[in-house]
C-alpha cells in the first residue's frame, strides 16, 4: 500500500508549484505598472520579465515533479493490487 507521506508529497508539488506560477504571474503583471508606481521596487521592466520567466520554468518543473510522483505512485498502487488479488487467487485454489 502506498503510504500518506508519498501522496501528500505530490500534493505538496502541486502546491509549489501553483505558488509559484502565481508569483509568476505576479511578476509578469509588474512590467505593464508605471515606474512611479513603484517606490523602492526595481523599475526596469526586463528584470521583472527575466524573474517572470525564472518562476515560471521553476513552477512548470514543480508541476511535472508532482505530476511523476502521482504517476508512479499510481503503478505502484495498482501492483500491490494485483499483487494481492493474485495471493488470493493462489488461497482459494488451494482450498478447493
Amino acid at each position: 500500500m502506498t503510504s500518506p507521506l508519498s501522496t501528500l508529497m505530490s500534493r505538496n508539488f502541486y502546491f509549489l508549484a501553483a505558488t509559484l506560477l502565481g508569483f509568476a504571474l505576479i511578476s509578469a503583471a509588474m512590467t505593464l505598472v508605471p515606474a512611479s508606481f513603484q517606490p523602492g521596487l526595481p523599475a526596469n521592466g526586463s528584470l521583472w520579465r527575466t524573474v517572470a520567466l525564472f518562476l515560471l520554468l521553476f513552477g512548470l518543473a514543480a508541476a511535472l515533479i508532482g505530476v511523476m510522483s502521482h504517476l508512479f505512485e499510481q503503478v505502484e498502487r495498482r501492483q500491490e493490487e494485483a499483487r494481492l488479488a493474485a495471493r488470493r487467487k493462489r488461497r482459494e485454489g488451494h482450498r478447493e
